[in-house]
């Protein structure tokens, strides 16, 4: 187990690379670029999960960005969190692109005046053995820092970490796509409450990696399955005050988060909850497996 020396040694002068090894740096510019220097794709796994929302990757589950994201979850390299967040807030950029098409101008206009509701990212849940093995929860994580990246560039976002595990679930690594699907039904719920928040604004679903989809579409179940609620309870449950969520937000990425301001209190714009009903308008990844970009259906 590493010490928390060790931990804050890394943060202050990195070991290496966390794609290719490279000393004294968190993430060298060239894998930056394999990471996040391209578009992000729609991307589709085979077979497609029933359920499956439109999903967004920032790059190929291979090489560079494998060894970053392992060395993010499985070893405890933490400072990956805000190049890895940095990735994950282009895929949701242009799953909004895609999800909203001709209103996509209106809603930037919109947040540039100050309005419009917030971007809620739901970050599927790592179980609770996971997260007391590897000491963290890594889609949260990347979530939170995928949240200030996208507040930098004046889109208002939020995480709201309203899933929870219901049931235990077996390891998912040595299961094939079908197996997967029955290994995760029905094992994710909203928290009492977290209906109401997911009301706020648009919903987008979160996650590192999609591999064979399982886990974004029992998420997205879960997410739908809230029913219908007030939008406009919501959106004061969501804004109502600071709360422990939004100052955790506060502690992930760079020192120009750290204000402690609140959002304001706005509108809908766009899409994401229609008659007051909890909907899912697209899911993002880090990243996804090779074979789902190769699908020519975009």
């Amino acid at each position: 187990m590493r010490g928390w020396w060790q931990d804050l040694t890394d943060l202050v002068l990195p070991a290496e690379c966390g794609g290719c090894g490279r000393p004294r740096t968190v993430l060298c510019p060239e894998c930056r670029a394999v990471l996040s220097g391209v578009a992000a794709r729609r991307v589709r796994p085979v077979p497609e999960p029933p359920g499956l929302p439109v999903v967004h990757a920032a790059a190929p589950y291979a090489d560079e960005v494998r060894a970053t994201l392992l060395a993010h979850k499985e070893r405890g390299a933490l400072a990956l969190a805000g190049p890895l967040g940095v990735a994950l807030a282009g895929a949701v950029r242009a799953g909004l692109r895609k999800a909203w098409g001709g209103s996509w101008a209106g809603a930037e206009g919109a947040w540039s005046r100050g309005a419009g509701a917030a971007v809620l990212l739901v970050p599927v849940p790592s179980g609770r053995r996971a997260v007391r093995a590897r000491g963290h929860d890594p889609a949260r994580r990347i979530a939170l820092a995928a949240a200030g990246e996208l507040r930098r560039s004046g889109m208002p976002a939020r995480v709201l970490g309203v899933l929870r595990q219901r049931r235990p679930v077996a390891d998912q690594s040595e299961l094939n796509s079908r197996q997967r699907l029955d290994n995760l039904a029905g094992a994710l719920a909203v928290v009492p409450g977290g209906a109401r928040l997911l009301s706020g604004g648009p919903v987008f679903l979160v996650d590192d990696v999609m591999t064979t989809g399982a886990s974004l579409a029992e998420a997205a179940r879960a997410v739908r399955a809230a029913g219908p609620v007030s939008n406009a309870a919501g959106a004061a449950a969501v804004y109502g005050g600071e709360t422990w969520e939004s100052r955790e937000e506060q502690n992930v990425g760079s020192r120009r988060e750290r204000t402690g301001r609140r959002p304001g209190r706005h509108g809908m714009t766009g899409a994401g909850c229609a008659g007051g009903v909890v909907d899912v308008v697209c899911a993002a990844v880090v990243a996804a497996s090779p074979d789902s970009f190769q699908i020519n259906r975009n």
